[in-house]
């Protein structure tokens, strides 16, 4: 694992990646480098301009990309459903899910279509019915994976079970480490559900550490603390490419396991190569994470 970069993914030819909130970031990253290795790559968003932008940059860095863009707003559990819908007729196994996309800090407490709060629904419930509804194709494909993005903000994660949707107080910062972590305990669970049901997928997690995109600026404002920072001090970020490297790493390595967490190896994990990532206590509570699964379940409408 050592220094491992984009360079290490091995080359195929074929196989469908599916990757949520790919038309910048992080994202982007990991289609441009799958794409890049010989994958068939949906890139998937909200908006569909910026989705055609994005093909077309990959397309001038790669000619023989094979890419394309679908519409998903994974704060509307409907466009997840019509989504899934349409992967499932269509009946083309997928070989790797990565759950990416994120909302992060709002100033202000916002729901989703379905009454969620914007942070939990988009990053947690939203990827929970996306993993469930496509689970057939999954399952169709051999040695399918499913990595979901966390965040270092999880260490400091609480699961409120009194109130999950913040609606008695709406913290931003907490309301996002309670997403994250939840997006860190799904990977886990998914990953022992899998085992339990010979399901035959590898289920982990990655976070790209301390990484410059425009997550920061979208959720929390340019002007908001982190914004600032992110816009007027570069220098304490790594840049998108080098943050999707955990991601891409359990996407792709064969020595990556099920069940693993992956990070940036330096500085807290806020930067640097692909590693082990410390899982926190509280992500490795089993009760807890079979009662967020079952209410996750009730939540978003799916059975698996």
């Amino acid at each position: 694992m050592k220094n491992w970069t984009a360079n290490n993914i091995p080359q195929r030819n074929g196989g469908l990646a599916v990757i949520t909130g790919s038309t910048e970031g992080i994202g982007y990253e990991d289609a441009l480098a799958l794409s890049s290795a010989g994958w068939n790559v949906i890139m998937m968003g909200r908006n569909p301009q910026k989705g055609a932008e994005s093909i077309a940059k990959i397309y001038r860095i790669n000619p023989k990309a094979k890419v394309m863009f679908e519409k998903i707003d994974l704060a509307d559990l409907a466009s997840i459903k019509a989504f899934a819908s349409k992967m499932i007729s269509k009946g083309q196994a997928i070989n790797l899910l990565i759950n990416n996309a994120g909302v992060m800090t709002p100033p202000k407490r916002l729901e989703t279509a379905d009454g969620f709060e914007l942070q939990f629904g988009t990053n947690h419930i939203g990827h929970f019915a996306l993993t469930a509804q496509l689970l057939p194709l999954l399952r169709k494909a051999p040695d399918a994976r499913v990595v979901t993005v966390s965040s270092v903000a999880n260490r400091a994660g609480k699961i409120n079970f009194d109130d999950l949707q913040s609606v008695s107080t709406y913290s931003p910062m907490k309301a996002y480490g309670q997403a994250k972590l939840a997006n860190l305990m799904f990977a886990l669970e998914l990953q022992r559900q899998s085992e339990k049901h010979g399901w035959e997928i590898r289920s982990m997690a990655a976070h790209p550490g301390v990484s410059r995109t425009n997550l920061l600026i979208t959720g929390a404002g340019r002007w908001s603390g982190p914004g600032i920072a992110r816009t007027f001090l570069p220098f304490l970020f790594q840049l998108p490419a080098q943050g999707a490297l955990p991601t891409l790493y359990a996407a792709t390595s064969p020595e990556a396991k099920g069940g693993a967490y992956y990070g940036p190896n330096k500085m807290s994990e806020t930067r640097g190569f692909p590693s082990i990532a410390k899982i926190p206590t509280q992500a490795e509570d089993i009760d807890v994470s079979l009662k967020l699964w079952e209410i996750s379940k009730k939540l978003a409408k799916v059975e698996f």
